[in-house]
């Protein structure tokens, strides 16, 4: 194959972390394929969340007042709601952010923004920058030559005819059911560490202030109920819970959501809601457990690496890590022409060491969530503790080491000195 032939990265998927991973690339000259088995703009079925993490990378990919322009709701608070419905509050004005992956130290913001408009957008700044980009190509097969992956085969919409791409390097940015992950041997659903989470969309939702509310109700634990503000009035509202949980009690998400809306301290806040259409479920795969997310020729991000808060269920601040923690990496491995497991690992390493704690922590709180009266009783003390409630903004902001709450000890002091 001759050169010009070759790409250097092949990027599968062009959600947030393949579209970042194309931008990122672009600056490092790499020779780029994007593709995406969908064409956009596509709706993409999420909490529609962007954090401070997310926030930090736009801002290094020179996104950020662009991405103010879309419409959306500007974010300044953060609710955890108990089981006895006693809210914390948190004011992410109250610290700077300082971003552990760029270095930067930025305000302390987020923003709610529908999918089918921040992934339209995103798309559009990578197709402008990638070398080729392909949309409604489905990845059917990895190209695996002398153990090591080379490229990628597959088919554009309704075409009969297969394509092959090859690449030093392929990147898997699609999904919880990543083809990447499976055609490699790594993927593994594993019910315990996946939510099942349904988002509907609504007009006419009370009280919506540049708040996102996240409640653990009895119904939905280990689990939460959300609502979201979004442009015009509009809400995004939802339940998530452990796979394993809702497979095991029988819950019927649809039912157990419309029971959450109809209780007395959600009610009337629902009054004159009106759904705009029927909601709609999808797989949330949990950083409650490391897997491996490297081999030979290839790196999984995003999803498809199992990157999601197990307490939140945010996302995509961290396939944004991952896309850059990605293509650091990419650009070590052509420079000394090795794209070895050996080699790659270090992929992980980074990722890991910069998400590590913070996955640790949310993995501590989802169990700690199963428990409700324990909920109530941290909750209720944090609702009431300026300390606390300033050392959880703290812990957001990465202006506390998030190590401090792994450790046990740490809530023993805090609850009960």
């Amino acid at each position: 194959m001759a050169a010009d032939q070759l790409y250097d990265l092949i990027i599968v998927g062009a959600g947030p972390a393949g579209a970042s991973a194309a931008l990122y690339a672009h600056r490092q000259g790499l020779k780029t394929l994007l593709l995406d088995k969908d064409k956009f703009p596509r709706d993409k079925i999420c909490g529609d969340a962007l954090s401070g993490k997310s926030v930090a990378i736009l801002q290094e990919l020179d996104l950020l007042d662009k991405v103010r322009t879309l419409p959306g709701a500007f974010i300044q608070t953060i609710v955890f709601g108990s089981p006895a419905h006693t809210d914390l509050r948190v004011d992410l004005r109250e610290h700077d952010l300082q971003d552990i992956m760029t270095g930067k130290v930025l305000p302390m913001e987020g923003f709610v923004i529908r999918r089918q408009i921040f992934d339209h957008f995103l798309f559009e700044q990578a197709r402008s920058k990638a070398s080729t980009c392909i949309e409604e190509f489905k990845v059917r097969e990895l190209i695996v030559e002398e153990g090591q992956v080379r490229g990628v085969k597959g088919r554009v919409g309704n075409r009969r005819d297969e394509i092959e791409y090859r690449g030093r390097l392929v990147l898997g940015c699609d999904g919880f059911n990543s083809i990447v992950a499976r055609q490699s041997g790594l993927y593994k659903h594993e019910s315990r560490h996946s939510m099942v989470a349904l988002r509907g969309y609504y007009k006419n939702v009370s009280d919506l202030q540049d708040q996102i509310e996240l409640h653990f109700v009895e119904e939905a634990l280990p689990g939460y109920f959300w609502i979201f503000p979004l442009e015009n009035g509009y809400a995004n509202v939802g339940l998530a819970m452990v796979h394993k949980d809702i497979k095991e009690r029988r819950v019927d998400l649809k039912e157990t959501l419309q029971k959450v809306i109809a209780k007395a301290a959600f009610k009337d806040r629902f009054a004159a809601a009106q759904p705009l259409g029927e909601p709609v479920g999808w797989n949330l795969p949990l950083g409650s457990k490391h897997r491996r997310i490297y081999g030979d020729g290839f790196l999984l991000l995003g999803d498809a690496a199992s990157l999601i808060d197990p307490f939140t269920g945010e996302g995509i601040g961290n396939a944004l890590y991952s896309a850059r923690t990605a293509v650091e990496t990419a650009v070590e491995a052509l420079q000394a022409n090795d794209f070895s497991a050996r080699f790659l690992k270090r992929y992980d390493q980074r990722l890991w060491g910069a998400l590590g704690d913070e996955l640790k922590m949310s993995t501590r709180l989802q169990q700690l969530s199963r428990w409700q009266g324990l909920m109530n009783l941290v909750l209720r003390k944090a609702a009431n503790n300026p300390e606390l409630s300033n050392l959880i903004c703290g812990m957001i902001a990465n202006a506390v080491p998030k190590k401090h709450f792994t450790n046990p000890l740490f809530y023993l002091k805090l609850f009960f000195k």
